[in-house]
């Protein structure tokens, strides 16, 4: 869908690295490698996106790093056509609701990076209907053509996996449930 309206797929893997976290930030010259496309290409791009302000940069030592402008009035809409494009959002609206007890989903791995590998890594957290949900992940797979890897814990178990191990990596929150005295119901409070 995106490589019809974009043409250049330099923008695009910008587009999806800078856009889907934007706590990520690159320098030209890891760019260029990870894309496999040379420095000038991908130069070129980030020049075009840091002058209509999608994406700001600063200087760290004798590198110019670039991050997405969640300042920007477009950057919501952006980053939501990204996860259209990556199949996150079929992916969330399939799931969620339908498993069990969902507390919280993250997107981890590669993705959360903004590198876009073929696989989605998510981990689920809360009191899930594990076989329920393999036959969920078995349909967003086929909606969306790619592969879907998951790790399920529950409350316990995630408190104890983050005390062990306090820096794990990327991750980013793409769902959490709200919960109010009011309001029990779930709803999706953060989607990127």
């Amino acid at each position: 869908m995106l490589d019809t309206l974009i043409s250049s797929k330099t923008r695009i893997k910008l587009l999806v690295r800078l856009f889907l976290n934007p706590d990520t930030s690159a320098y030209l010259r890891g760019l260029a490698d990870d894309f496999e496309e040379s420095t000038n290409a991908v130069r070129v791009e980030l020049n075009r996106f840091e002058e209509a302000g999608m994406v700001c940069s600063e200087s760290q030592g004798n590198k110019k790093m670039y991050k997405a402008n969640d300042k920007h009035p477009l950057f919501k809409d952006l980053q939501s056509i990204i996860l259209k494009y990556m199949g996150i959002d079929r992916i969330i609206e399939t799931i969620i609701g339908r498993i069990g007890q969902l507390d919280k989903v993250y997107l981890a791995g590669s993705l959360a990076e903004g590198k876009d590998s073929g696989i989605i890594d998510l981990i689920f957290i809360g009191g899930i209907d594990k076989n329920y949900l393999l036959t969920l992940i078995e349909k967003a797979e086929k909606l969306i053509h790619k592969k879907i890897r998951y790790l399920v814990y529950d409350s316990t178990e995630w408190k104890k996996a983050i005390q062990e191990n306090p820096n794990p990596g990327k991750m980013l929150l793409l769902w959490k449930q709200e919960t109010t005295k009011e309001n029990r119901n779930r709803e999706p409070v953060s989607q990127i």
